[in-house]
């Protein structure tokens, strides 16, 4: 069974680097791009919600027996084959887990530009939350 506190402390910690996403969203994308240093906090910052949204994933896998999963971007889509999310989305979120390994792993040079344009994406992290949150508020103790 799920640990519901613990999975919405998960939930607000995505939802906080979210904020810090959207944010930077609204700004000049060029001025960001060419800021070294925004640039790696932005990377730091995706980073770390996407882990975030990983973390809530295999909390569930865990929790409700949906695994053991495959990988990281496996929890993702068991997440979405159990209904907590849309399958498109989860199919999206499983692409952004990628992304996430790319900037940690450094398996291949990632285009600045690449970075700066995933903001346009931060929305199926918002849309994840609210479809967890849902699942959790129908399926509480």
């Amino acid at each position: 069974m799920v640990d519901e506190r613990r999975l919405v402390r998960l939930l607000q910690r995505v939802a906080s680097e979210l904020a810090y996403l959207q944010a930077r969203a609204g700004e000049d994308r060029a001025a960001l791009q060419a800021d070294a240093e925004r640039l790696s906090g932005l990377k730091y910052r995706f980073v770390t919600t996407i882990e975030g949204v990983v973390n809530v994933a295999q909390h569930l896998c865990a929790s409700e027996g949906w695994g053991p999963p495959k990988d990281n971007g496996d929890a993702v889509r068991l997440v979405g084959a159990h209904g907590v999310l849309d399958e498109q989305l989860a199919r999206r979120l499983v692409g952004a887990v990628g992304f996430r390994n790319l900037l940690v792993h450094q398996y291949a040079e990632i285009d600045d530009a690449r970075t700066v344009a995933f903001l346009d994406r931060i929305g199926d992290i918002q849309d994840f939350v609210s479809q967890v949150s849902t699942w959790l508020d129908e399926h509480a103790g």
